[in-house]
């Protein structure tokens, strides 16, 4: 059975939704689900959950993230990328590396980020891209993000290469403008390749054409990450075939007091084959209700 996550290095170019159904065709099956956008210009890693893992989705709407990226300065565009129109005239930039870290101490830390026009969040049930591509207003709420680190790697010429860690929801392109805003001088996110999602990391990527040639051998398992190993930060709790069975009828489940993990709201209910069978919360001191089965 193909439960569990494919860890997709996303090509230029592709939207995550286009990843999604080649993926599909690859692995020959309609369940397959991202856990987390990204723009076309960006590459890297994009997971893919796929069969019964689509239902653990939920569980990765906040995911951290670990991004490299290219912030280009001298002008403006409408999409906050350099996919987008110029919204500024185009001005000669020598960045100073000191400027530059006092502008980036405001994107460290926990912080209100208005995300751009052009983007995937919904203005009175409409994507606030299809109203930005008709010249509809957009207003956006600010929403709270948090970034852990923000480093500067390098600059070179007129354009800076950064690393930043942080919170699901934080767009790399609303840092990117904001800066240029700052320096005033009007900037753009020139490239960017997300390097982990959550637990997910490049190293475990593959490529769509290495995919279609593991598809081609019969190997497509090699690349999945089998779902009893997604959510490493939830114990495991390992039940017998009987409290298996039970749980999948909707029956709670009990984890044993003398564990040395500590309590947590969530835990995963693996067999001994390493099988998930559910997801369960906490309902009373070490006894379970299985909120997602598999």
């Amino acid at each position: 059975m193909m439960d569990g996550v494919i860890v997709v290095d996303k090509p230029e170019g592709w939207t995550s939704h286009d990843v999604v159904n080649k993926t599909r065709r690859i692995a020959n099956t309609k369940k397959v689900g991202h856990l987390g956008t990204l723009d076309p210009i960006a590459t890297g890693v994009l997971p893919l959950v796929i069969g019964r893992a689509t239902r653990l989705a939920q569980f990765y709407t906040r995911s951290d993230k670990i991004y490299e990226g290219v912030v280009r300065f001298g002008w403006s565009t409408d999409t906050y990328d350099r996919a987008g129109e110029p919204t500024s005239e185009a001005r000669e930039v020598q960045l100073d590396a000191g400027a530059l870290e006092t502008a980036l101490e405001r994107f460290r830390g926990e912080f209100l980020q208005t995300p751009p026009p052009v983007s995937a969040k919904k203005v009175e049930g409409r994507r606030a891209y299809e109203l930005a591509r008709r010249s509809l207003p957009v207003d956006l709420e600010p929403v709270p993000i948090h970034v852990y680190e923000l480093a500067l790697l390098e600059i070179r010429g007129a354009e800076a290469r950064l690393r930043a860690h942080c919170s699901g929801g934080t767009y790399m392109r609303s840092i990117a403008h904001e800066l240029g805003q700052a320096l005033g001088c009007g900037a753009h996110l020139q490239d960017l390749r997300r390097t982990a999602s959550g637990e997910f990391e490049i190293d475990q990527a593959r490529t769509l054409a290495q995919l279609e040639a593991l598809a081609a051998d019969d190997r497509l398992l090699d690349a999945i990450v089998p779902a009893s190993r997604m959510l490493p930060g939830f114990p495991a709790v390992f039940v017998d075939d009987l409290t298996a069975s039970q749980i999948r009828n909707g029956r709670n489940f009990p984890a044993s007091p003398f564990r040395s993990q500590p309590a947590s709201r969530y835990v995963k209910a693996v067999t001994r084959r390493q099988e998930l069978v559910a997801i369960g919360e906490a309902v009373l001191p070490n006894l379970y209700h299985p909120v997602v089965v598999l």
